[in-house]
């Protein structure tokens, strides 16, 4: 990935403030580079490892959505501010065991790892079980890495289409992750090969709707936005480097 400096932490609503400011004029540029506005590109802040009272302070200086990588970790976050922030939304953004998906049907709005027709089913059910929808991306390995998950881009056709009859799942559109590379041009092709993607499935009838590029991170978000990226999500951006709990000796 490209190498940017972490945000410094971020312990008051004034520093949330000034990140949040910070990254939406990054956004801003980036999009104005690409011939687009910015309101063309939701900012997905990535939340996880982060405490429940720095959130508190993060919402109120404007964070309207958690993004999350664990789903237990999202769960919790999303019993302790229910009654608190009722409006919050909540974004499952990583790997997903099946075994799992009940609790992203309890309480999830948006899914960005769907990368199987099976797990695509185990969701429609869990969510009929708890009378909600849930808005899908496909996750699509852009960059032939092992160590990524998704589907080949030349499978997402195949998989949009048998998902088509789960009417508990609002798809919309596709994720990816950048190459692990420095290499600026290989990091675009990345994110370019979602774009044509996603172009390609829209010309050949793809769902109303279906029409957002979830890609880009923190280090190569603006390389994302210019490529064509509709979400972008980020987390040391807005609250600064991790600081990961201590494994006990």
């Amino acid at each position: 990935m490209t190498s940017q400096p972490a945000a410094a932490q971020a312990v008051t609503t004034e520093d949330f403030s000034r990140n949040l400011a910070t990254v939406n004029q990054k956004i801003a540029e980036a999009a104005s580079r690409s011939g687009r506005q910015a309101s063309a590109v939701r900012l997905l802040p990535v939340t996880k490892t982060i405490e429940p009272e720095r959130l508190r302070l993060a919402i109120e200086a404007g964070v309207q959505t958690l993004g999350e990588n664990k789903v237990q970790e999202a769960l919790a976050k999303s019993e302790e501010f229910a009654s608190e922030y009722p409006t919050l939304r909540y974004a499952v953004i990583g790997p997903l065991q099946a075994n799992k998906a009940k609790f992203v049907a309890r309480f999830a709005h948006e899914f960005h790892a769907l990368d199987s027709l099976k797990l695509a089913q185990t969701l429609q059910r869990r969510l009929e079980l708890e009378e909600r929808t849930l808005e899908v991306f496909i996750q699509v390995n852009t960059s032939g890495e092992d160590s990524k998950s998704g589907i080949a881009a030349g499978e997402v056709a195949e998989l949009l289409e048998a998902i088509e009859p789960l009417d508990r799942l609002v798809p919309r559109g596709l994720m990816t992750m950048a190459a692990n590379t420095t290499d600026e041009s290989t990091i675009r092709a990345s994110f370019a090969l979602l774009r044509t993607t996603l172009e390609e499935l829209r010309d050949s009838g793809a769902p109303e709707g279906f029409d957002q590029l979830s890609m880009g991170m923190s280090g190569d978000f603006e390389l994302a936005i210019e490529e064509g990226a509709t979400v972008v999500r980020v987390g040391q951006g807005i609250f600064g480097a991790r600081i990961y709990p201590q494994a006990s000796a």
